[in-house]
């Protein structure tokens, strides 16, 4: 059987700010640059489109509620771009991306792809619902350009990301602000929006030391990161973090959790580019921790596996091993994710 490339890509995408819009528009650039028409439609936009779902010339990547298009598509790739979490969706969002797990395990003619080991082990270990394949994030060509205006001073500790509960920045900002007393021209930047704003102000209590940006373009968001000494960001189990991996692009430390899929990255890095913040989140010891990364010595971070032309690469592998093979039964998949197409080479 001669594998066909798919005549057109359609990507279900996600919030403007956030980790699966940036996912979106990073392979949206890697397909078009090999040539092949991709268009980005909301999760809602994408169930509807029933013709292109059953069309099986066009490859369909689904991500966040479209995944419950899956009975009715043909060629389709689900991800899971992390790994649900009670306190933060509530039980109803939360049943629902499991079920919508589940759905991608149950169609044999769909390949559940994850963004990270992490991910793809704890939905095995917890859930039950097993990974075709592990394909990585990728950053956007914008923040793999090279910087010719000359190293800026850097004197932010800069977040971006939604503002929601679930990346702790409330949990941060107290001890950012005891590094701030002790450092003298040190500033925070943060990039985004969300529920949690308002309480984020509340915490930083009118202190103009504490930026808050909005959503700019990603040529602003990578100048502020040219300025930053420290990214930081606190969801414990993140599924990967495409925020953490523009941080490095630019030459920034990122302190994050001790767990999660954003570890992957650089794991050869943590002590170095990469700190670790403790899952205790006491004030004291997230105050040390990034004093630690405020003094650390940037270690250089390869990103090259985190290319976007990597990631559509990895995502026609796994296509063209499942055209190959034909349908799989859901019983026949594999425990673990094959190594052949973790978008990595």
């Amino acid at each position: 059987m001669t594998y066909e490339y798919p005549s057109k890509v359609l990507i279900s995408g996600g919030h403007e700010v956030g980790g699966v819009g940036s996912f979106a528009d990073a392979l949206r650039i890697g397909f078009t640059e090999l040539g092949i028409p991709v268009e980005i439609v909301s999760p809602s936009q994408a169930i509807l489109r029933y013709r292109e779902l059953r069309d099986p010339r066009v490859l369909k990547i689904l991500s966040t509620s479209a995944v419950f298009a899956a009975p009715f598509a043909r060629r389709s790739i689900c991800m899971a771009h992390g790994v649900p979490r009670v306190g933060a969706q509530g039980w109803l969002r939360f049943s629902s991306i499991i079920a919508s797990y589940k759905l991608a395990n149950l169609f044999p003619g769909t390949q559940l792809v994850s963004v990270s080991h992490y991910t793809a082990s704890t939905l095995r270990a917890l859930f039950n619902v097993d990974t075709d394949s592990v394909v990585y994030n990728a950053a956007k060509p914008l923040f793999l350009e090279r910087d010719d205006e000359g190293e800026a001073e850097r004197n932010y500790i800069t977040y971006v990301g939604r503002l929601i509960e679930a990346k702790n920045l409330h949990r941060i900002l107290p001890a950012v602000r005891d590094l701030m007393d002790e450092t003298p021209g040190l500033r925070m930047c943060i990039i985004g929006t969300g529920p949690q704003r308002p309480k984020l102000e509340e915490i930083v209590g009118g202190d103009d030391r504490f930026e808050f940006k909005g959503c700019p373009d990603d040529n602003t968001v990578r100048a502020w990161l040219r300025r930053t000494r420290v990214f930081v960001s606190g969801n414990e189990v993140e599924g990967f973090g495409i925020s953490y991996l523009e941080a490095m692009s630019q030459g920034c430390i990122v302190a994050m959790p001790g767990s999660g899929g954003g570890i992957e990255i650089a794991l050869e890095n943590v002590g170095h580019s990469v700190q670790l913040l403790p899952l205790s989140w006491n004030r004291q010891e997230v105050l040390t921790a990034l004093k630690r990364a405020l003094n650390a010595l940037p270690k250089e971070t390869s990103i090259s596996p985190f290319t976007a032309s990597v990631a559509v690469r990895g995502f026609l592998a796994v296509d063209r091993q499942f055209a190959l093979d034909g349908c799989v039964a859901p019983h026949a998949r594999a425990a673990t994710p094959s190594p052949a197409t973790t978008g990595v080479s």
